[in-house]
């Protein structure tokens, strides 16, 4: 298996010099970065972005720890089906990280890494591998139901209810991932960070996931992956067993500070760092200083 041909990366290699793995999960490709030796540091990404968004990371900590970064189904440089083929549930993605992990064979000593829609894949696997867990890196994103009287982002709730508007805007134009590169970080994105981000979802067909995602947004009893919601919502407590670290931009414009108190109120014993100068895209703004943040926290918490 190799790099989907019609993704160039000549914009952005010098990036993303990461030799790129693949595992058959499912009859699917799974494209996976698997750099390092040591004790796993496993990084999950959102929508829309992929392995890529860890870049800075996965350079930083690889010379000691065997970084794991892999794309989600239908997006970075994994296989893109049909949603014949694939349902693009929370489900789904949480059993592919299952498959994934087992198929590596690691047992145990895991410090998992989560962004936005990586957080709640990545706290479900957690909850359902409990024993494979070290420590936890809480980054931008969510883990429970929607919060009480909060409604979703207009953007995110056009997409899912309005789909005369949603596949020509998400599937056609790519809408979704080039509104990000403005919107979800603070500072301006480089011209070769912005071709990086978007390069996977190029073609209408390879833009698949980054719509399945918002209409896999559980709010109510009726969506799909609320069950899934309610698992999360109900057993997210039993991760502080383990220590965590929670590192926040605070100018985002969907995990907003309220996401924040949310995670500080349910995790009070939590160490939290707040970064008033970053968005929603906390890497591409302040990767330095996350990476310190991380450093330190594997430092202290051996």
């Amino acid at each position: 298996m190799v790099i989907p041909p019609e993704i160039d990366i000549s914009p952005f290699a010098h990036l993303y010099p990461f030799r790129s793995n693949f595992m058959d999960i499912g009859g699917l490709a799974y494209h996976y970065v698997d750099e390092g030796e040591g004790e796993p540091l496993l990084m999950l990404h959102g929508n829309p972005t992929w392995s890529f968004y860890y870049r800075g990371l996965i350079k930083r900590f690889s010379p000691s720890f065997r970084v794991l970064c892999p794309d989600h189904i239908g997006c970075g440089f994994s296989e893109k089906p049909s949603p014949d083929r694939y349902p693009y549930r929370l489900e789904n993605r949480v059993t592919d990280l299952e498959n994934f992990i087992d198929n590596l064979g690691i047992k145990e000593g895991i410090t998992l890494i989560v962004h936005d829609w990586g957080g709640f894949i990545g706290c479900a696997f957690a909850l359902r591998n409990l024993e494979k867990i070290k420590r936890v890196v809480i980054t931008n994103t969510a883990a429970f139901l929607k919060l009480a009287e909060k409604p979703i982002p207009l953007r995110l709730w056009l997409v899912r209810r309005l789909s005369f508007f949603a596949v020509p805007a998400v599937l056609g134009a790519n809408l979704f991932a080039r509104a990000a590169l403005y919107m979800a970080p603070a500072k301006k994105l480089p011209k070769d960070v912005k071709a990086g981000l978007i390069a996977p979802y190029n073609s209408w067909k390879n833009r698949i996931a980054t719509l399945k995602f918002v209409q896999d947004i559980a709010l109510t009893k009726k969506d799909p992956s609320y069950e899934m919601g309610m698992f999360l919502d109900e057993n997210l407590h039993k991760l502080s067993r383990f220590p965590m670290l929670i590192c926040w931009g605070m100018r985002d414009f969907v995990f907003d500070r309220d996401y924040y108190m949310e995670w500080r109120r349910r995790f009070p014993e939590a160490e939290h760092i707040e970064f008033h100068r970053a968005g929603h895209y906390l890497l591409e703004d302040e990767a330095g200083a996350v990476g310190d943040a991380i450093e330190t926290f594997l430092k202290n918490n051996p």
